[in-house]
């Protein structure tokens, strides 16, 4: 019996991927509940199981796009019924497999003389340049940012603010914190406090535009970019309103390290109503995030860098940061914006405000 192995749904916005990796190569045995191969979208990367035993034919070679639905190899199934007692009447199954496995390798050698490289293939043009295919997960990537600056009023306002408070506590109770919770201090848990309190104090920011209606939230998920080998993921951490200092930093290690595994879910990705991009862990001094859509706001945290500051009337030392935060102008005027990422600044600055915010 043969049965189709068709590319499952992964989520209501996702109508395509590319399948990336055969892990049962055509002609291979596969098991039932055994990764048969995995899928990339410009949201997660997922791995798709094989349904039944049998013996696997691929129709679809690494690096293709496919669609939701489209069948993309077949699996021979034998029961044990129809397996044969005799071992010489067992030879001849293997020849198809065999002529099946050859037929595929001449189909992808004479892809490569038509001139259709495989995905990793480089084409030179000389010893200046060389010129890659730009792979379908990549274009999808730069579709998506380029429907976000068109289909949104971005604008960004920027402010910095002093990091002595923040790290002073951190350096007192990094300690004790982790011999409690078992889990670092970071500066993340402290932005995504302050986050929560200023969007309870501008509440306008914690919308979004739906057609011809404004939609108000009233919970607060917040999402903080990862970047990964694919590409940047952002991971939503919910009821951050919620949660304490401790539950943020614990949930926040944990989605690195699904994303350096690969193993971040649809349902990781989705909720989220505000953003928070940390540049700094790259270097970044100063940028201009782009929005998440459907979100009509997002803070961008930038390298911490000693500079001189007047405070009053002396000229000090600090450690700063730049902030930056991108809003959609079709919601937020300037004044809400720019009180918005003051309320940030004061919170970054008076940590001890944070611990009014549930």
């Amino acid at each position: 019996m043969r049965i189709e192995v068709q590319v499952p749904e992964v989520g209501e916005s996702i109508s395509s991927g590319v399948l990336s990796v055969w892990h049962k190569k055509n002609g291979e045995q596969a098991h039932a509940g055994e990764a048969l191969f995995s899928l990339e979208t410009d949201k997660i990367s997922t791995e798709v199981n094989a349904p039944e035993s049998g013996v696997v034919s691929t129709l679809v070679s690494e690096g293709d796009e496919v669609r939701i639905g489209q069948v993309v190899a077949t699996i021979e199934v034998v029961s044990a019924r129809m397996v044969p007692a005799s071992p010489s009447l067992a030879e001849p199954k293997k020849a198809p497999m065999a002529a099946s496995f050859a037929s595929s390798e001449e189909e992808r050698e004479k892809k490569k003389e038509d001139g259709f490289p495989p995905k990793e293939v480089e084409i030179k043009e000389d010893s200046r340049i060389t010129r890659k295919r730009l792979s379908p997960l990549r274009k999808k990537i730069a579709a998506q940012l380029v429907s976000s600056q068109q289909s949104a009023a971005i604008l960004t306002t920027f402010n910095e603010c002093d990091m002595s408070a923040v790290i002073r506590i951190r350096k007192h109770l990094q300690g004790e914190f982790q011999k409690q919770h078992k889990v670092k201090l970071g500066f993340m848990s402290f932005f995504i406090k302050a986050a929560v309190s200023a969007l309870r104090a501008v509440p306008i920011v914690n919308s979004r535009i739906e057609g011809d209606e404004l939609i108000q939230n009233h919970f607060y998920n917040i999402g903080v970019a990862v970047g990964t080998e694919r590409g940047l993921i952002v991971p939503v951490l919910r009821d951050c309103e919620q949660r304490s200092f401790a539950d943020l930093e614990r949930e926040l290690l944990s989605f690195a390290m699904k994303a350096r595994s690969g193993k971040v879910a649809l349902e990781d990705l989705q909720d989220g109503i505000f953003t928070i991009s940390n540049g700094g862990v790259y270097g970044s001094l100063l940028s201009t995030p782009i929005l998440n859509p459907p979100q009509s706001g997002i803070l961008g945290m930038h390298k911490i860098q000693e500079r001189t500051a007047v405070m009053q009337g002396q000229i000090v030392i600090r450690p700063m940061m730049y902030l930056a935060l991108s809003y959609d102008h079709r919601i937020i005027d300037g004044k809400e914006a720019a009180t918005f990422l003051v309320h940030i600044k004061d919170c970054v600055e008076n940590p001890a405000r944070l611990l009014l915010v549930p």
